[in-house]
């Protein structure tokens, strides 16, 4: 697991103490965090520890390090387009997987250009949440797991409590073309995000692949 700089983890603890003791507060002036060059090539390290597959434009890591003047001006670009508030995410590459019970699991790969910025994105707002977020909940948090949420199952029924709520949100988001700005959770606590950076990249994607062979990946046709 990459080591978070400590500068960067510095920020985030004060984001956290922040959101932590006032509740109702909104931040503000927080999107030029995002394109500092210290958190982008963070983003850039932990996006490519994740080892994922290209997006609609085909590049890849290799083919962005052996660019003339590699990562650093590959994330100087981004800087300026987040800085000139040009920066415009890419359509989604949509990929099947096959599920071992049958049926496919509908994948959306971003390009890696937009990979980074949503990490960066998540680096700098992922503390204010945090502070919010109930202790029982583990889903997609730091530092907690679904072995984690067993034990705690596990726990309050060694506590006689034994009643359960199933709920189903299988495909849910099948149907849901972006999400809504003025109901957004997100609004309520920041306020400085273009509708661009957050809201546009989780429109449908516009070019879907299908996977026909194992492991993913080896084999798509564009449909």
């Amino acid at each position: 697991m990459l080591k978070t700089p400590d500068n960067i983890r510095e920020l985030q603890r004060k984001l956290y103490r922040k959101a932590k003791q006032e509740k109702e507060y909104r931040f503000y002036l927080l999107y030029d965090k995002v394109y500092r060059l210290d958190i982008l090539n963070h983003a850039y390290r932990l996006v490519k520890a994740n080892k994922g597959a290209p997006g609609i434009d085909g590049e890849t890591f290799e083919s962005i390090e052996k660019r003339e003047g590699g990562v650093e001006k590959y994330l100087e670009e981004i800087t300026g387009e987040l800085m000139r508030k040009e920066y415009k995410p890419q359509a989604v590459r949509r990929v099947y997987i096959p599920k071992a019970a049958g049926g496919k699991r509908p994948l959306g790969i971003p390009v890696i250009k937009d990979r980074v910025v949503q990490m960066a994105m998540k680096i700098v707002i992922e503390p204010i949440f945090e502070a919010d977020f109930q202790d029982n909940s583990y889903g997609f948090r730091p530092k907690r797991n679904a072995h984690q949420a067993v034990e705690d199952v596990k726990n309050h029924l060694l506590q006689g409590k034994i009643d359960a709520i199933d709920a189903d949100i299988s495909k849910y988001l099948d149907t849901s073309s972006h999400c809504t700005p003025s109901h957004d959770r997100l609004s309520k606590r920041v306020s400085w995000v273009p509708n661009s950076m957050i809201y546009n990249p989780f429109r449908f994607p516009e070019r879907t692949w299908i996977a026909e062979s194992w492991p993913r990946f080896t084999l798509c046709n564009t449909v």
